[in-house]
């Protein structure tokens, strides 16, 4: 596992994860897991527990997804790293 911090948000990769790249944000009580794409962008993973609780703020996920726009190389670099990828 690995993690990293920017502006309150926890970014969590965790060992045992699947494709594609992604990463687990925690603001609050709030997860939201991104795709780290090929094309270098963000996105809301395509999955049912993408969003954690289902009534999260939609402040917190868009605040996350933008956090982890703008670390994407931090972010992909930990995925590599984690996976023994780097």
């Amino acid at each position: 596992m690995g993690s990293l911090r920017f502006d309150g948000i926890l970014f969590i990769v965790y060992s045992n994860d699947h494709q594609p790249r992604h990463v687990h944000g925690f603001l609050g009580e709030t997860e939201t897991i991104v795709d780290l794409r090929a094309d270098g962008h963000v996105a809301l993973a395509v999955r049912k527990d993408a969003i954690r609780p289902a009534n999260a703020k939609r402040s917190d996920i868009k605040k996350i997804l933008n956090v982890a726009a703008e670390h994407f190389d931090q972010l992909a670099a930990l995925w590599e790293r984690v996976h023994d990828k780097a």
